[in-house]
């Protein structure tokens, strides 16, 4: 593997089956790129983005699971699952770390460089082992097939996902203020400006953490096939910049836990009477997820008798 693979891209430079890469400007492996830097200072980002992953969703999914079913919110089970895909996500970061440390050498063999790659990328691109050579094509239209490969993961793994996002955000949006406008009670506004506050965060930590990613992902590509001319020293931006990028991709997923914690108060205090901090709040309503499951926070609130 090379720095042109990382985290799971595997852009090979195919021996014996012709020089593609000479068409270009600036092949990869003249950029000049200095990633001594890089060796020492990506690996503790790896591991710090790690630990807060696993301690994080691992909380959540602990949270949400640990009382009884029959008390569990609807939105408690969805909470549980995004946390469970975010701590599948992160579990590869040491093995990263290591490829990093080792100076993008792969020691771990080919198997658990495709198992991580799929984990890390939620099977959305090409494993670190990609082979082609077999593929009757010439060498131009392997680079090309790639690209377009490569493009098309961008476009399904984040444009369409971050419009339908946007858009299921919104209608929910929508419902929970028609709910609230019908119910005309003045303590139900703060509610409602917290659930689209975290509808917001949602969204925006999602565009703002993988738009880097598949913006430098994107120049690259189509500078590998030859579809896009670029200078050598914005070649060499690109691959010092990239594994930069995917460090703040995985950043997502451990800021899940924390944007829950914030918003939902119900969350937050099993959290702390888990870990101990404070006793339990009874009555502990008003949460934005449990909005999401009306029946269940109606008789909280009847029960509790608690504003929010």
């Amino acid at each position: 593997m090379h720095p042109a693979e990382y985290a799971g891209y595997a852009y090979e430079d195919y021996e014996g089956s012709g020089n593609w890469s000479a068409a270009l400007e600036c092949p990869w492996d003249e950029a000049d790129v200095d990633w001594e830097a890089s060796f020492s200072l990506l690996p503790v980002l790896y591991m710090l983005v790690f630990v807060l992953g696993l301690s994080g969703n691992g909380l959540v999914i602990f949270t949400v699971w640990r009382g009884a079913p029959a008390k569990r919110r609807a939105a408690d089970t969805y909470i549980g699952n995004l946390a469970l895909a975010d701590l599948a996500f992160v579990v590869t970061l040491p093995l990263w770390a290591a490829y990093t440390a080792l100076r993008f050498h792969w020691p771990f063999g080919a198997a658990l460089c495709k198992l991580s790659s799929y984990l890390v990328l939620l099977n959305m691109f090409a494993s670190c082992d990609l082979d082609l050579s077999g593929v009757a094509r010439g060498p131009a239209e392997e680079a090309r097939w790639l690209a377009g490969l490569s493009l098309a993961t961008t476009a399904l793994g984040f444009a369409l996902p971050l419009l339908l996002m946007t858009l299921c955000y919104c209608a929910i949006g929508a419902t929970v203020s028609r709910h609230f406008q019908r119910r005309a009670r003045q303590e139900e506004a703060p509610r409602r400006r917290r659930l689209l506050r975290i509808i917001a965060a949602l969204v925006a930590v999602f565009a703002l953490c993988w738009l880097p990613f598949h913006a430098l992902k994107g120049l690259y590509v189509l500078h590998w096939a030859g579809q896009l001319r670029l200078p050598c020293d914005w070649l060499a931006l690109i691959l010092r910049l990239h594994p930069y990028a995917t460090c703040l991709a995985y950043v997502n997923s451990c800021l899940n836990p924390f944007l829950y914690a914030f918003f939902d108060g119900r969350f937050r205090a099993q959290c702390l009477q888990l870990l101990g901090v404070r006793p339990a709040l009874r009555g502990q309503a008003g949460s934005v997820s449990s909005t999401l499951s009306g029946q269940t926070q109606k008789s909280e609130v009847a029960s509790s008798g608690t504003k929010v």
